[in-house]
């Protein structure tokens, strides 16, 4: 393995072990990975960020700091669909400011629908990578990516009815299993494991469970660290959790036009970012008859907020109750889980009264 490079990318729930498979497989370049998200991650990032900025820009940028800490000589910043694209440049003058020395590849700048720029993008991790292996590499894992969302969903909505409490170990060695994956082979292993794991466990669910669907900006939502574990506080609480809001859902496998069309009645336009998606999902849920809908959303996170009043309408029309959660680097985990209890409540006691 040619390893002129230590490269890195900031922390994006466990997404980080494709990330780690393409840049390693495909690329043949050493991919350091950041420490677990924690305080000191979020103090570090707010720390030196403008205040305004969305929480993310913030967690981020303390990833980095951590990676760079971590023996990293190369950042790659990816590019997304909001105020995204315009984090890498701020935060590689921030990293600078702070006087460190690294290469920075900031994907935005490549984003311009042009194949050339891409490869250019691509050949700047290593220069002399077979394109032929990086889009095989590519390809198994998406592949992972789509092994890990199933998993991931399979997981928030049994573990709250796991009388065994084997569900956690199994989840936990089927993400090891892909951040030590080396082949496709190994990737589906990981997931043939996990996936037979889970269905020998007998669940004592209730016929009729409480089913609570989950949205949100792309970030917060599916980073658990990001949204203090609200999925995991929601299991133990006996809540069958759902969240479309995942990269197969959301850019493999549902495209942006159908999911507009799909929520015309409640929303003409893209709001931009992941609003489009929220909406598409919140309707989901409402129809097929969910007990109640929380939004997680990052502070300053504007699309978040524009659809507020939309889903309030949503809300009133299929007569499902909304929490709206929004998260910043002070957020209390104490104050969250005493809204989600009360939430819990007021949800089980319209149950209760319908049936």
């Amino acid at each position: 393995m040619k390893q002129e490079r230590k490269a890195a990318l900031p922390r994006y729930g466990e997404y980080n072990c494709a990330l780690k498979y393409l840049v390693e497989q495909g690329f043949e370049t050493k991919c350091i990975l950041p420490p677990p998200l924690s305080r000191r991650t979020e103090d570090l990032g707010a720390k030196n960020s403008p205040d305004l900025v969305c929480t993310p820009f913030k967690t981020t940028l303390g990833s980095m700091i951590e990676a760079l800490e971590a023996g990293a000589d190369t950042i790659i910043m990816v590019l997304g669909a909001c105020r995204l694209n315009y984090f890498g440049e701020l935060q590689e003058q921030i990293l600078r400011d702070l006087g460190y020395t690294f290469d920075f590849i900031n994907l935005s700048i490549y984003n311009t629908g042009k194949k050339r720029d891409i490869l250019r993008a691509l050949k700047g991790i290593n220069p002399r990578c077979s394109m032929v292996k990086a889009g095989k590499a590519l390809y198994e894992a998406v592949q992972m990516i789509e092994h890990l969302d199933d998993i991931t969903s399979l997981y928030y909505q049994n573990c709250g009815f796991d009388p065994t409490g084997t569900y956690p170990k199994i989840y936990r060695q089927f993400i090891s299993d892909m951040y030590a994956a080396q082949n496709l082979a190994e990737i589906r292993e990981g997931y043939r494991n996990a996936s037979r794991a889970f269905a020998e466990i007998t669940l004592h669910k209730p016929q009729d469970p409480i089913r609570i669907g989950i949205i949100g900006d792309y970030y917060t939502v599916m980073d658990p660290f990001s949204n203090l574990e609200i999925e995991q506080k929601l299991a133990d609480m006996g809540v069958e959790v759902h969240r479309l809001m995942n990269i197969t859902n959301d850019m493999l496998r549902n495209s942006e036009k159908n999911k507009q069309a799909k929520i015309r009645e409640f929303s003409e336009y893209s709001m931009g970012a992941s609003s489009t998606s929220d909406l598409w999902q919140a309707q989901n849920f409402a129809e097929r008859g969910f007990d109640g809908l929380i939004q997680v959303k990052s502070a300053c996170c504007m699309p978040e907020t524009d659809i507020m009043p939309v889903l309030a309408n949503l809300s009133q029309d299929y007569k499902m109750p909304v929490l709206y959660l929004t998260y910043d680097t002070q957020s209390s985990d104490v104050g969250l889980t005493t809204r989600l209890e009360a939430f819990y409540d007021m949800v089980e006691m319209r149950k209760k009264v319908a049936h």
